[in-house]
Parts: C-alpha cells; structure tokens; sequence
C-alpha cells in the first residue's frame, strides 16, 4: 500500500505560531511515513476554499490538515473567522467525504495560542 498523501493548508496570518503547527504536523507525517505538501493561506478564513480547490483538481490527497491560528480581538470578527471556517471544512468533509484535521487554534491570547502550538 502506498504512502498516504497529505495537503497541509497552513494560514499564516500568525506566522510564528504557525511556525509552531507546521513543526508539529510534519514530525507526525513523517513518522506516520506519509507524503505531504504544504500550501499557505492568508488566514483561517481562507483554509476552507483552498482545500476545497485541492480536492476538485485531477489529483486529489488522500487527506487534508487545516492549521492556523485566529486570536480573539475587540471586535466579532473572530466569531466569524472561527464559525465560517469550523463550518466550512465540517461541511466539505461531510459533503465531499474528505479526510480533514483541524488544526485551527482558536485563542483568547497569544500566550494560549504558543502554549498549545508547541504541544
């Protein structure tokens, strides 16, 4: 059976935390033996649709990993962020039967934020 092959969409909005992520999810591709490309995204916003291209293409992945990061603000923009992209990749990999993991951390702070990406 042939290697898995993954697509990492990683948002960069914040790139040292994401930094973090990417670390993580590559040192458990790697020893899960899989192939993997990454891809970036602006931001979390953004990780649905990109994914959603991937698997319309003529070569689909076998599976799919969404990181990033939105930190809360003053403002309800972050509700939205974490809703429409929680939302938009239940639906694809409900819809289109595609394997995603979340890796999108939604955070009060940035302190939150680096402690559960170097986890």
């Amino acid at each position: 059976m042939a290697a898995p092959r993954i697509l990492v969409v990683e948002a960069r909005y914040y790139a040292h935390i994401s930094d973090e992520l990417l670390k993580g999810a590559k040192a458990a591709l790697e020893e899960a033996q899989a192939r993997y490309e990454v891809v970036t995204v602006p931001g979390a916003f953004e990780i649905p649709a990109a994914i959603r291209f991937a698997a319309l293409s003529k070569n689909p992945y076998d599976g799919y990993i969404a990181l990033g990061c939105v930190i809360r603000g003053e403002t309800t923009h972050y509700e939205h962020v974490c809703t429409e992209s929680a939302h938009g990749l239940q639906q694809l990999a409900l819809e289109q039967k595609l394997a995603i993991g979340f890796g999108i951390l939604t955070v009060e702070n940035e302190d939150q934020a680096l402690a559960r990406a170097r986890m």
